[in-house]
């Protein structure tokens, strides 16, 4: 997956040929098998861009479940007034795919860099199908690409990009897991919280219910597609007297023992927390992957566990995934490979073959045994390796940690939760 600089045209008209058929497919000139999910930006998002344009949040709306900043994502079609709100959003979606795109060729043609991460973009976007022109998400992802690259040399970019990206969703946060201790880690620390509170700042006094969202969070069950929900479609199978209804913005089991896997979920939630905490307190040597390959094992941590698993959250991983396999010294490649097949297993389920899994028969059970067998795959080779890269590697010397530098040794090689609407 080394590639060359050889392979960046073919890399390119690839991305370009798919994201075309992209367009085509969410604009109904081509109409893709499975469910329509656009109506979530023609009927959903517009529906937000109109209570947001009146001068607040939809503070009682149970489905608004993002940080206030997602604000800006909701009225980004309004950058495009000559267009329809549903095809301004899917250009902008498009644009931001492009922008990742670019950053991560950009970022390959460099020393110690490779094209894997250029091609698991290329793959991986279109392997989710619509859903990822019919989400936001393409664009928080894109903050969070080029937060990861720009901090491989600044910091301070990295702090401020992970604390815009956090207030649009959240989990961009966990990009600074992975900062060098020392000056990189109180650079981009410190700028993230003053970003933050300052954004936090401006939401609140530009429009009331900017931080409604975070009671519609609490209040969320177990999703039909969530690793806790594999429980209840077998238990289905053996009479279990629950049932799928739509709550909260998504289908999820309601009924016996709902609530205690959704706690087990939030558990899970906590150990892996617990998990990163004690890695990071532990871990020696930190290398130039290191903040990438922290990120998507943390993202994947907290996916994996979470008590919703949308479709759209596979962008997150994906993105993730590509800037590692930028790096030549990351040893990602195995769990990116793990989550670029599950990406594709995710459009069988969604939309494709939904129905099955709402009624939790043999096929929809086999595939979210699969994708989310895949994911807690991914999800543990990926933690088992970050930890023997850098808490079991030998030590870099003093003055390379500080500059988040590592030798050699370390590596082998040069020195390098949150819901969403259908």
């Amino acid at each position: 997956m080394t590639g060359s600089s050889g392979t960046r045209p073919a890399a390119f008209a690839v991305w370009a040929l798919s994201r075309a058929l992209l367009l085509l497919w969410v604009s109904k000139v081509i109409v893709p098998p499975g469910l329509d999910v656009t109506s979530d930006v023609s009927v959903i998002y517009h529906g937000w861009y109109d209570v947001l344009r009146s001068g607040t949040y939809p503070q009682s709306d149970v489905t608004w479940q993002y940080p206030p900043v997602a604000a800006l994502a909701i009225l980004s079609p309004a950058l495009l007034p000559f267009l329809d709100y549903a095809t301004a959003f899917y250009v902008l979606a498009f644009l931001c795919d492009a922008l990742v795109m670019g950053l991560l060729l950009r970022a390959s043609s460099g020393a110690g860099r490779r094209q894997a991460g250029v091609w698991v973009w290329v793959a991986g976007v279109p392997l989710l199908g619509t859903t990822a022109y019919a989400r936001y998400d393409v664009m928080v992802t894109a903050v969070a690409v080029a937060a990861l690259l720009a901090g491989l040399r600044r910091p301070r970019v990295l702090g401020a990009l992970a604390a815009f990206g956090a207030l649009l969703k959240v989990w961009p946060a966990l990009l600074l897991a992975g900062t060098a201790r020392g000056r990189q880690t109180r650079l981009a620390w410190a700028t993230a919280a003053g970003v933050a509170a300052g954004l936090l700042v401006l939401c609140a006094a530009a429009a009331p219910g900017s931080l409604a969202f975070l009671g519609f969070q609490r209040d969320r069950g177990t999703e039909v597609e969530s690793l806790g929900a594999l429980y209840f479609h077998v238990a289905r199978q053996f009479g279990w007297e629950g049932r799928v209804e739509l709550h909260y913005g998504s289908l999820e089991f309601l009924g016996p023992h709902v609530g205690l896997v959704s706690t087990l979920a939030l558990g899970l939630s906590l150990a892996a927390f617990g998990w990163l905490l004690v890695w990071r307190l532990r871990a020696r040597a930190f290398g130039p992957s290191t903040p990438a390959d922290a990120a998507f094992t943390a993202v994947l941590l907290f996916t994996t566990t979470s008590r919703v698993i949308s479709p759209q959250y596979m962008l997150w991983l994906v993105g993730l995934a590509a800037v590692c396999l930028v790096l030549r010294e990351s040893r990602m490649g195995w769990p990116a490979v793990l989550v670029v097949v599950a990406t594709g297993v995710t459009q069988l389920e969604f939309p494709i073959g939904f129905v099955h899994v709402v009624t939790s028969d043999a096929t929809g059970v086999t595939l979210m045994f699969l994708r989310n067998g895949l994911l807690v795959a991914a999800s543990v080779l990926a933690a088992v390796r970050l930890w023997r890269d850098t808490v079991r590697a030998p030590e870099a010397e003093p003055g390379a940690r500080e500059a988040g530098a590592a030798p050699a040794l370390s590596r082998g090689g040069p020195a390098d939760t949150p819901a969403s609407v259908r």
